[in-house]
């Protein structure tokens, strides 16, 4: 989070994120050239253009797999949420080796003949009706404009600019593009190499993202069922006991059809406030209270268990719920509050057997005398 837009929030995390990023890349470059050129000795040897072409073609394809596979393996895992906390940065190092392949490519395989080197790549040399001769650089650049417009909207400017659902939408072309990309690479590389090898890379990458997209959605499914509830007491929902939370963490409960809720205990206090970071989505729940604040684990986010507001000079705000404490029982009113509205955390010393005023009648009853 930042007061103020910068080009890049650095911090320990992000720096090593990037040099490791960074590694990668001239790892996988050096290695792909390297041993192609030892591989592919005369007569056969291959142009170094080309082998670059195909280099950074195949670490693009390598990388793009990778950063769609991140966010359903965070669903199924804490353990790769580092990986989400900086993947827009892991989604702009793929563009410029996405855009790179393309630039290599245009120039060589552009640059020998009367027309210019744009028109003469992205116009292909054969029909449409044709899969042998289709042109399948069309297909290349229409992916090459989903991920430049995704890689240059990435910034939070844009986010907050454009509001969360836009460009929520704008980003979920990423799945557009990556069909593209696998046509692209169908209708192009795999009608020159016919070697089994490919084929069986590509298919078992499409199938790795299409499981890992279906197993996160039926763990989600599981998820949401178990925390479903039906209001036993007008809209009050049984969370837990009071002693089944642990400090700083949270429970989540949703009524069916209705946003979820995290109902978090801080020391003594509970609180409850929208499951949804109002940043990307992010799972509050997930998250835990750091320095007073429950904080997302997705991108750091931080918001005020009490009143759901970020700590000055921040702005975001999400939605509250009023909370009580009935016979040894934490209930949450399934009824939301507006964005940023305070409530009074319930403890278990106001516990009683004629269970005393919630937090929410405590101020409908102020606000009536």
């Amino acid at each position: 989070m930042t007061p103020s837009y910068r080009w890049v929030q650095w911090n320990r995390h992000k720096i090593v994120y990037d040099l490791v990023l960074a590694g990668g890349i001239i790892a996988f470059l050096a290695v792909f050239v390297g041993s192609s050129v030892l591989f592919f000795q005369a007569p056969g040897e291959i142009a170094v253009p080309v082998l670059l072409i195909r280099g950074f073609g195949s670490l693009a394809i390598v990388m793009l797999h990778l950063i769609l596979c991140i966010g359903p393996l965070a669903r199924l895992s804490d353990l790769f949420a580092p990986l989400l906390y900086n993947r827009r940065h892991l989604g702009v190092a793929f563009f410029f080796v996405a855009l790179a392949h393309a630039v290599i490519a245009v120039l060589f395989y552009g640059g020998f003949g009367v027309r210019d080197p744009v028109s003469a790549v992205v116009a292909g040399y054969g029909g449409f009706g044709s899969i042998s001769s289709f042109p399948f650089e069309f297909l290349g650049a229409m992916a090459l404009c989903l991920f430049f417009a995704m890689a240059a909207t990435s910034h939070d400017f844009w986010l907050a600019n454009l509001g969360a659902r836009m460009w929520k939408t704008l980003h979920m072309l990423v799945y557009v593009a990556y069909g593209l990309v696998v046509l692209h690479v169908v209708l192009g590389a795999m009608q020159s190499e016919r070697h089994p090898l490919l084929a069986a890379m590509l298919l078992g990458g499409v199938g790795l993202v299409s499981g890992l997209h279906v197993a996160a959605a039926l763990v989600q499914a599981r998820r949401d069922e178990r925390t479903t509830q039906t209001p036993k007491e007008g809209d009050w929902l049984d969370v837990c006991g009071v002693g089944d939370i642990g400090d700083g963490a949270a429970k989540i409960v949703r009524r069916e059809g209705e946003e979820s809720i995290a109902v978090f205990r801080d020391g003594d206090g509970y609180c409850a406030m929208s499951n949804v970071c109002a940043h990307q989505g992010g799972p509050m729940g997930e998250g835990r209270i750091v320095d007073g604040c429950v904080t997302c684990p997705w991108h750091g986010y931080q918001y005020r268990p009490a009143d759901g507001r970020s700590p000055p000079p921040y702005t975001e705000k999400v939605p509250t719920y009023s909370v009580r404490i009935v016979a040894g029982r934490v209930q949450v009113d399934a009824r939301a509050n507006e964005p940023g509205t305070p409530t009074i955390p319930a403890r278990a010393a106001t516990d009683s057997a004629d269970a005393e005023m919630s937090p929410r009648e405590g101020r409908e009853a102020a606000d009536a005398e």
